[in-house]
């Protein structure tokens, strides 16, 4: 019951900041403007800085070394997740501007905003290493392989230009998220000290990435009108997707996968994250490629909101695994 009444206050904060962002807007504080201003400092400056931190604070060499045999059962099933999501997007004929996010909702999930908080919740500090596990490989996932997905998914670009127009967009193949995980994995391993002062600010700027996350989101939400809002079939295929088929699969992995048995607490760490809701920053990308944001929004907001149900009947799961 705690768990449950925990989960359900995580997701009342959320939904609260998303309706902060949605109300501003409506009542027009922000300007047409503020809202692609805003995508760029998220995921520019603040997303970076923040991995940069999260990477520092949560681990060390001798973690990183130690936790690596069971890197690969996640790293496996994201890899499935993004084939499989590939498979529907043929199969079920996802119009250009939704196929990357839609992917993406299936394949990456938001770990740092909702899966850290909940997992504490579920197994305490001792599972934060597992935690991390996940983390690294959905880092790793989202900024090379989702973010490229999404980039090269651009409506607004022309089939015989899509290659040329991103051969040489570094940006999009190595973005600054990305760029700030490497960065960080570099002084990890070469045991610099991080200077107090740069700590500190890197923590203050790395901090705004949720909130600011979550009002772009009801900022979009408020200029895709919520009469639009409603469960049509790609909404639905990316909903199965995040809360089934991604955590289905990881399980059949740790069962029948074979290799080294991993530890109970750390299996049931992996699962939890792989059927966390969708990434935070996905209506995000999909503004800076020109896809179909209110899509993107709209998924989000669904999956965070339905999250709450999806907990309690993954906590029975467990069980099991």
């Amino acid at each position: 019951m705690t768990v449950f009444l925990t989960s359900v206050s995580s997701v009342v904060v959320i939904v609260l900041m998303m309706t902060l962002g949605y109300l501003l807007r409506r009542n027009q504080w922000f300007a047409d403007s503020f809202g692609g201003d805003l995508a760029a400092l998220i995921t520019k400056i603040a997303l970076p800085a923040s991995i940069f931190i999260s990477v520092m604070k949560y681990l060390n060499r001798a973690e990183l070394l130690s936790l690596g045999a069971g890197i690969i059962y996640p790293a496996v099933g994201v890899v499935l997740d993004y084939l499989v999501a590939w498979l529907v997007v043929k199969v079920a004929r996802i119009r250009p501007g939704r196929r990357g996010i839609f992917i993406n909702a299936v394949a990456n999930a938001n770990t740092i905003f909702i899966g850290m908080p909940l997992n504490t919740a579920l197994f305490g500090n001792r599972a934060m290493g597992y935690f991390l596990v996940y983390y690294v490989v959905n880092t790793v996932s989202t900024w090379t392989i989702g973010a490229y997905l999404i980039a090269n998914d651009d409506p607004t670009v022309k089939k015989g230009q899509t290659a040329l127009r991103h051969q040489f967009n570094w940006q999009k193949l190595l973005p600054m998220p990305l760029v700030g995980f490497l960065v960080a994995l570099v002084w990890l391993l070469l045991a610099w000290p991080v200077p107090s002062f740069m700590a500190q600010t890197l923590t203050y700027v790395g901090n705004l990435v949720t909130p600011l996350s979550l009002i772009y989101i009801g900022i979009v939400l408020c200029d895709a009108g919520l009469n639009n809002f409603r469960f049509d079939r790609d909404a639905c295929l990316a909903l199965v997707g995040r809360f089934i088929l991604s955590p289905l699969l990881l399980i059949l992995l740790l069962k029948f996968g074979g290799g080294t048995r991993l530890p109970e607490l750390m299996q049931q760490t992996l699962v939890v994250q792989s059927a966390t809701s969708m990434l935070a920053v996905l209506p995000i990308l999909a503004n800076e490629a020109h896809g179909d944001v209110e899509y993107a929004t709209k998924i989000v907001v669904m999956s965070t909101v339905l999250f709450i149900v999806v907990v309690p009947v993954l906590m029975v799961l467990l069980q099991f695994i």
